[in-house]
């Protein structure tokens, strides 16, 4: 193997996910079931660097440098429809900060109560694959493996396909 710092330490030659400099940072880590799936929100906080980086399923999606105000807020957008999340950084004690995590204007734990009663989410394990699948009932949208799926409606009372003619 050669010598120097740009070399790998890894036989196959790929870099590891993480950076030293990234774990020692990394502070709080949620993972988000939407409709499209389970996305990894990642948050580093340098709190004596001032450094904010947000990563969501591995890629960053916000870097500050220098931010001499160490609490406050950072807000972007996860999953194919560009749902609203903010992590909150406040100060607890001295150097220590609590982090949390907001979906949609609701804390995660209430989003997830809310989506729990407005979604149903089944994990079929086909051919060997597990297959995600997501009903939104308020929308009766359906999703595949992270795809909006194209459907139709039909009512049992007339085993029509769903109509202006048919009658409840």
């Amino acid at each position: 193997m050669a010598s120097g710092d740009d070399s790998p330490i890894f036989e196959d030659d790929e870099s590891p996910p993480y950076s030293m400099e990234r774990m020692l940072d990394l502070v709080a880590v949620w993972d988000v079931a939407l409709s499209d799936g389970v996305h990894k929100i990642e948050f580093e906080h340098g709190t004596t660097t001032g450094k904010r980086v947000v990563y969501v399923d591995g890629k960053e999606k916000i870097r500050r440098e220098w931010m001499f105000k160490l609490v406050g807020k950072e807000t972007f957008c996860v999953g194919a429809s560009d749902t609203k999340a903010t992590i909150n950084i406040d100060a607890i004690s001295g150097f220590a900060y609590e982090y949390t995590l907001e979906v949609n204007g609701k804390s995660l734990k209430k989003y997830m109560e809310s989506r729990s009663r407005t979604t149903n989410t089944w994990v079929l394990h086909l051919d060997g694959e597990d297959v995600r699948v997501v009903l939104e009932k308020d929308t009766m949208d359906v999703w595949c493996n992270g795809k909006k799926m194209e459907t139709a409606a039909w009512r049992a009372s007339c085993g029509q396909h769903l109509c202006d003619s048919c009658t409840p």
